[in-house]
């Protein structure tokens, strides 16, 4: 059973999102308690591959209220567990093809926080406008439906 704790919207609106991995996160102990009281956003994080390991970035875990000097920092990179196949997968889409890789969800995983990346390109101005379009028919089609 998961329990969601955040979701990047503006993924979905900015890109096209193809594969799907689930990933742990390497985290500490405040980053935990934060995250279980639902201080955390996705908004504007990426991911990055650096010597074989791929960490988040500019992922915002506010800093726990009842932290002490030992409290984390709230954008620090964070480790993310991939499988080496997985990361080179990754690494070779990205730097031959254009790709990037975007955070979509985090949610709890029997006890343990997982975050859903995917692999993805970039939407032009008219792929967006188009997104709308078919978004705002549904909408208005589900409306429709739930009328009668």
């Amino acid at each position: 059973m998961e329990k969601i704790i955040a979701i990047n919207r503006q993924a979905s609106y900015e890109y096209f999102l193809l594969d799907k991995f689930e990933a742990g996160i390497s985290l500490v102990g405040s980053e935990i308690k934060s995250i279980r009281s639902g201080n955390c956003n996705l908004k504007n994080s990426f991911i990055d591959i650096k010597n074989g390991e791929a960490f988040v970035n500019d992922m915002h875990i506010a800093e726990y209220k009842q932290g002490n000097r030992f409290n984390h920092e709230a954008k620090r990179p964070k480790k993310l567990l991939l499988h080496k196949k997985e990361i080179l997968k990754l690494e070779t889409k990205v730097k031959t093809k254009g790709f990037t890789i975007v955070p979509t969800k985090m949610y709890f995983l029997k006890g343990r926080v997982k975050l859903e990346i995917a692999l993805a390109k970039g939407k032009e101005l008219h792929d967006k406008r188009q997104s709308l379009k078919e978004k705002e028919l549904k909408r208005e089609v589900d409306k429709v439906m739930k009328n009668r």
